[in-house]
């Protein structure tokens, strides 16, 4: 496991639902626009920190993506995720009955939302959207909101506020103020990357010889529906292209939950001929047809998926989001729709179409959209996927210098973890055949630090507006921090930095950044409740071993993780302690780590008794853990109390053991006091 300096910690606030109720002053410390997962963790931030907060959203839900269809959560490691996003993901896991889950139901996720939103300091008011900034000089004084389906030529409600923190996808509240920002792709120049501007790659790409003309082998018949008449560029050129949205689908086999698939809308199937032709080509090829061929089926709990796009034509609507970013709020909806209709068409046309083969088919319709989930929106999620809209150029560009560790920045408020990830962003002609072109996926790299200047923007422009979600970051860097964890870690370092800026009667960009850090790492929930206490095996100074133990490194996702591993030689003398102090009295709960088998020797499976003694002052006792029950994921070791400041330690016996043993890493959360 790596070992990260951010540590993080569990602390439990009971909510029921969200409010929309409208404080009759209208005056706050802190204005969100934006109910995504970022905002939420905001806005609950601050209203801990004892400010009074309200957040604007133009929808009618919150949570932004995470509770609307993307359930599997990506990060590329996931002990990056700290504070109160680390809370989140253990909520879920309540629900779910362990100790943290990544991956969950949409409505279990809005559910958590709406009860952090529930805190009595925050004010939420949903269907409403921004109508106008007003701004002194380089500070924001208020915003005029109206009803989201409102012509909005009546005059707005005004909403004043000391803070305001866009937390919005599209950046709308950033732009609004006169804030700089960017749209499209750099060109490599610009910031001396690699990977940035125009790319063709392999990945999710056309084969060669699909012919891009309506009739085949005559250009004058005309491209194929989504193909562009433009022309290949110099590897690296900048463009105003922006990688493709989609929406990421829960669909379930439970013929008692489902709606099933039909034919939507205005469907046209020639959208849907370079598919035909893609699935015409395999077919000559002997290929065997899955669906996971087309679509990234993701399972989560309770049979339900997370649908993403998956090869050369899936759920991907590429190029169908250029004027997405810039439009206003109504132009967006039509976007949104034709993102709908052509997703909806796609599962039509993989079930019923005549040239999909019947296996092809038939798998297809063994799905149908999850009756439960979205139920004001008949299964369909309600939030597009927006990868990327405008991203401010603010006091500090993030680069792919930074995601790849050549440049390091010292003010750091979050930890990326990601691939630089960007999805296609136009379909082109090369050669006489079908290109796609866009796609980058450039991984294998740690956790890297977000730089808080990122989230600030230049001074002149305002001094009081803090931009988490279209922070400032080069096109193929922002694909790397896009994940919805970083969202909300940089969300909650928002709102800390705005408690800070009202304490201290500064600017955004004035305050201490080394203060924000450490209210982020001495209470990382805002809750007063202790760090949780993490001891990696790599940690020298807190872990003992006896007899030969090797450290074995595995790929986990995106990035390079090790754990150390004894393999049974007889009866040698074979330990692996990990100890730590407690200097904050109460009972703390226990986990240990187990790593994915990995590249193991010998049986390739880790032990099924592994026999641990967990020790403290006022106990010793013997476990036997099952190494097999679980797989990148921690076993509870039980609860254990510390009336007084002590010394807490895990020891592994492998003297006898006939499988491998492992040791990754420990964990201690507090509790509550001790009785």
């Amino acid at each position: 496991m790596l070992k990260l300096a951010w540590l993080f910690c569990f602390g439990f606030i009971i909510c029921s639902s969200c409010t929309n109720q409208i404080q009759q002053n209208n005056e706050y410390d802190i204005c969100i626009y934006g109910g995504t997962s970022s905002g939420i963790i905001a806005a609950t931030a601050g209203a801990r920190l004892g400010l009074k907060v309200v957040v604007i959203e133009p929808g009618r839900h919150l949570g932004g993506l995470s509770s609307g269809g993307l359930g599997a959560t990506d990060i590329g490691n996931k002990y990056a995720v700290t504070g109160i996003a680390r809370e989140f993901y253990r909520k879920l896991g309540a629900h779910y009955k362990r100790f943290e889950s990544w991956t969950f139901e949409p409505h279990v996720a809005e559910e958590i939302f709406n009860e952090y939103a529930n805190h009595p300091n925050i004010t939420v008011i949903i269907n409403h959207r921004l109508k106008k900034v007003d701004k002194k000089e380089n500070k924001i004084e208020s915003v005029q909101i109206v009803p989201s389906k409102s012509s909005g030529i009546f005059p707005g409600r005004k909403i004043r506020a000391g803070i305001f923190i866009d937390c919005s996808y599209e950046g709308d509240l950033m732009a609004s103020a006169g804030i700089s920002y960017t749209v499209g792709r750099e060109d490599n120049t610009t910031y001396g990357e690699q990977y940035n501007g125009f790319q063709i790659r392999e990945k999710h790409q056309f084969p060669d010889s699909i012919d891009p003309y309506i009739i085949p082998g005559d250009s004058l018949s005309g491209l194929v529906w989504g193909i562009s008449d433009r022309k290949a560029e110099k590897p690296g050129t900048g463009d105003h292209r922006v990688q493709a949205y989609n929406f990421r689908l829960c669909l379930t086999q439970d013929t008692s939950n489902w709606i099933p698939i039909s034919k939507p809308r205005g469907y046209n199937a020639t959208k849907y001929e370079l598919l035909r032709r893609l699935i015409e080509q395999r077919d000559r090829k002997k290929w065997k047809h899955t669906l996971n061929s087309y679509l990234s089926i993701i399972m989560m709990p309770n049979g339900k998926t997370d649908i993403n796009n998956n090869g050369p034509f899936s759920t991907d609507l590429i190029g169908g989001n250029y004027d997405y970013p810039e439009a206003n709020f109504h132009k967006r909806k039509r976007i949104i729709a034709l993102h709908e209709n052509y997703i909806k068409g796609l599962l039509y046309f993989l079930g019923y179409d005549p040239s999909v083969p019947d296996t092809l088919r038939k798998q297809m319709l063994s799905w149908g959209f999850a009756k439960d989930e979205f139920t004001d929106n008949n299964g369909f999620p309600h939030q597009i996927y927006v990868r990327e809209a405008r991203r401010m150029i603010g006091q500090y560009v993030m680069t792919e210098h930074n995601c790849l560790g050549d440049s390091v920045v010292n003010d750091g408020i979050g930890l990326a973890a990601y691939t630089m990830d960007s999805h296609n962003c136009q379909r082109i002609v090369v050669n006489g055949m079908v290109k796609n072109e866009g796609d980058v996926q450039i991984g294998g790299f740690p956790p890297y630090p977000v730089s808080y200047r990122s989230i600030t923007p230049k001074k002149n422009e305002c001094m009081n507006l803090l931009v988490p979600v279209c922070l400032s970051a080069s096109h193929i860097a922002y694909g790397s921090i896009r994940m919805e964890p970083v969202f909300m870690v940089l969300g909650q370092s928002a709102a800390v930095a705005a408690h800070l800026a009202i304490k201290n009667h500064c600017s955004v960009q004035d305050i201490n950044v080394s203060e924000l850090n450490n209210i982020l790492n001495t209470n990382p929930y805002l809750n007063n409740v202790p760090p949780d206490i993490i001891v990696d095996n790599s940690c020298s100074e807190n872990v003992f071993f006896y007899g030969q133990w090797e450290n074995t490194s595995r790929w986990m996702r995106q990035y390079m993780s090790d754990f150390s591993v004894a393999y049974p030689d007889g009866n040698t003398k074979k330990r692996f302690i990990f100890q730590c102090n407690i200097t904050f009295p109460g009972n703390y709960a226990g986990y240990y780590f187990v790593p994915g088998p990995g590249n193991l020797k010998q049986e390739g499976i880790p032990a099924p008794a592994m026999p641990v003694r967990v020790k403290g002052p006022q106990f010793d006792t013997i476990l036997v853990l099952n190494l097999t029950s679980a797989n990148n994921d921690w076993l509870f070791l039980g609860e254990y109390a510390f009336p007084s400041p002590g010394k807490f330690s895990v020891e592994i016996i492998a003297d006898t053991l006939s499988y491998p043993a492992l040791a990754d890493a420990i964990l201690l959360t507090y509790q509550r006091k001790t009785e």
